[in-house]
């Protein structure tokens, strides 16, 4: 009788569960049974499992073999386990020592020739591991640049079956053929998934990434989508077609600062899961870019998927930002699911197989049409909508959605005196992108000891109470409350937005200006703070 155990990871969403792999031998028939809530995926692993190791040089045990994942109860799915399920075989067989691999995680698929495939998820399965206290891992050569990404976790990649048993029974470590050069490495093939990095995208940095000089006027949009980035804000941007929405919220990635290194942990950890981490990138560094086509459904958005939920946009989006063009015509459902994640900055998606809990802080950008053909505020342009389909078209956007959107401008058509260039270019990416991280730096000076960091994700009540404004500088915001034209949140959000622009000015503290262009910001209706124009100061 032999036994013999070996540690890999189970992933629910993005949180791992360290797993234990029990191998039992037994005198009698030879027989090969997997325990332990395994899925379709897992069970075929018995296969893979025996071929790889007989092609590997290695003798497989004639008797009855039970191999056991424990805790039985958490769901394992992936083929992930693959190289830990053969590593308990041969130590159940003696031709490992079992104490060779007793602290070590083994993630990775198997050939059944022996080699090692990477798999999707090893950031956050590593991470899982640190956690809970294993310091050494071993996986496929392909994905250990990933894994080394955790620290004060030893990494051991490998390209084969045949050199980890080398490794732990102290042999010569034999040579494996590379890939040939100029040629695809199948190797690679199961780390993206075919159609799952559909409408997302790395945003290039500052330098490389379209500039926001391209823009041509659009002063209000351009001063909107500055203070969204320095507050991390909600936005709406409302106009005609060909006006630049589009074009402004694809330059909004490069405004934004770049991600810290624990932010940028977390992003690669939520691609890696999703299957659209590209090779040869293990550490995403700039703010992801997301826009999914009107016609995505509500678990696309907020995560689904047969089994375990899979992340959605709202999730690959995180820490970036999620841009919803054409947004009356996505599903009512759909829109109204991103309400609670905008709120929390994670989404809780439950399911038969699971409950999963998914990061989804993201700065979301909303475009809309004024009416189904999008003529309806163009004199002159021939709009044949009915009054109450525009009425209709207007009314997909739900009043608690809007909400908490805190910025809502208008998007004006260009006069040619701007497209043609006589008004002057723009300021560039570069030079907003440089104000906002100074508005950023002052933000999180002032919220050093608390558990935020940017404006829009301090409370209202701590605003109110414990960073106060400038006396007398409500007036307009409180008057507005008493006539119904702002709800309690709407207010705190005025005042979320006000701190960002006094932060983006360099004031201590929001002025009576602040909050009036913070209200104007919201409700488009002008309060005697007229718009910044484009390469103006706040």
């Amino acid at each position: 009788m032999g036994f013999a155990r070996a540690c890999s990871v189970a992933l629910v969403g993005v949180e791992g569960v360290v797993v234990e792999v029990q191998a039992d031998l037994e005198p009698g028939v030879a027989a090969f049974a997997l325990v332990g809530l395994p899925d379709k995926s897992l069970v075929e692993s018995r296969d893979r499992v025996r071929a790889a190791v007989v092609n590997s040089g290695a003798q497989w045990p004639q008797k009855k073999l039970t191999v056991g994942l424990s805790p039985a109860s958490v769901p394992k799915s992936g083929s992930g386990f693959d190289l830990a399920v053969a590593i308990a075989v041969l130590g159940a067989s003696e031709r490992i020592d079992p104490r060779a691999m007793a602290d070590l995680v083994l993630i990775g698929e198997l050939g059944l020739d022996g080699r090692v495939r990477p798999v999707r998820g090893v950031l956050p399965a590593v991470l899982a591991a640190a956690e809970a206290g294993y310091r050494q891992v071993v996986v496929p050569e392909q994905t250990a640049g990933e894994a080394s990404l955790v620290p004060g976790v030893s990494v051991l990649g490998v390209r084969s079956l045949r050199q980890l048993i080398a490794v732990l029974s102290n042999e010569p470590v034999p040579q494996e053929e590379p890939a040939p050069e100029g040629r695809p490495d199948p190797m690679l093939a199961g780390l993206m998934l075919p159609g799952a990095g559909v409408g997302t995208g790395l945003a290039p940095s500052a330098a490389e990434g379209p500039d926001l000089a391209d823009v041509a006027g659009q002063g209000a949009a351009r001063t909107a989508l500055e203070v969204a980035a320095a507050g991390g804000h909600h936005l709406l941007l409302h106009g005609p077609p060909g006006a630049g929405k589009t074009m402004l919220a694809e330059r909004l990635p490069g405004v934004l600062p770049p991600l810290t290194r624990q932010e940028s942990l977390e992003v690669t950890a939520v691609h890696s899961v999703a299957g659209i981490l590209p090779p040869g990138q293990p550490l995403v560094r700039t703010p992801p870019y997301c826009a999914p086509h009107h016609s995505a459904t509500m678990q696309s958005l907020v995560g689904g998927g047969n089994g375990l939920p899979r992340p959605g946009a709202v999730s690959l989006a995180h820490r970036g930002v999620l841009f919803l063009d054409e947004t009356p015509e996505f599903s009512g459902k759909a829109l109204d699911a991103l309400r609670q994640p905008l709120e929390s900055g994670h989404v809780v998606v439950a399911r038969s197989a699971g409950v999963v809990r998914l990061p989804a802080r993201f700065l979301m950008v909303l475009a809309a049409n004024p009416c189904p053909c999008g003529r309806h505020t163009l004199h002159g342009a021939g709009c044949e909508c009915p009054p109450s389909v525009i009425r209709r078209y207007q009314a997909r956007l739900s009043g608690p959605l809007l909400d908490r959107v805190d910025l809502r401008v208008q998007v004006e058509p260009v006069n040619r005196g701007d497209l043609l260039g006589q008004g002057g270019r723009g300021e560039s990416t570069a030079a907003v992108a440089l104000r906002v991280r100074e508005a950023r730096e002052r933000a999180a000076a002032r919220l050093r000891d608390t558990p935020w960091t940017v404006n829009s994700e301090v409370p209202g009540q701590e605003l109110r109470t414990r960073w106060l404004v400038a006396p007398g500088a409500l007036a307009a915001a409180e008057r507005d409350l008493e006539r119904g034209l702002l709800t309690a949140r709407g207010l705190d959000r005025v005042l979320r937005v006000a701190w960002t622009i006094a932060d983006l000015g360099g004031r201590d503290r929001p002025q009576a200006y602040d909050v009036d262009l913070a209200l104007e910001l919201r409700t488009g209706v002008s309060r005697g703070a007229p718009m910044a124009a484009a390469g103006g100061v706040l």
